[in-house]
């Protein structure tokens, strides 16, 4: 038997990483916007592949959101979509 308990694990995120993912993502969204591409098409390519292709250069977009862990974008991701329809 293992000894794991049920407990579920709290995790916070500090507040100025979130506002740092929070403005590359609309930033990199702008760009993929400016250049004729569906922000959420391509920034859903990016996270499911890991492949920098899906993101501009144009703007240095591709450089911005490199500086970012896709698991920080999702979270940010998640958090607004459930601020949304609350």
């Amino acid at each position: 038997m293992s000894n794991h308990t049920q407990d579920t694990v709290s995790f916070q995120k500090n507040s100025d990483e979130a506002d740092k993912t929070r403005r590359i993502l609309m930033e990199v969204a702008e760009a993929l916007e400016e250049k004729g591409y569906n922000p959420i098409n391509q920034i859903v390519g990016y996270l499911v592949s890991a492949d920098p292709a899906y993101i501009t250069s144009f703007n240095n977009a591709r450089n911005l959101i490199r500086k970012l862990e896709r698991d920080d974008i999702l979270e940010e991701l998640v958090s607004a979509y459930l601020k949304g329809v609350r």
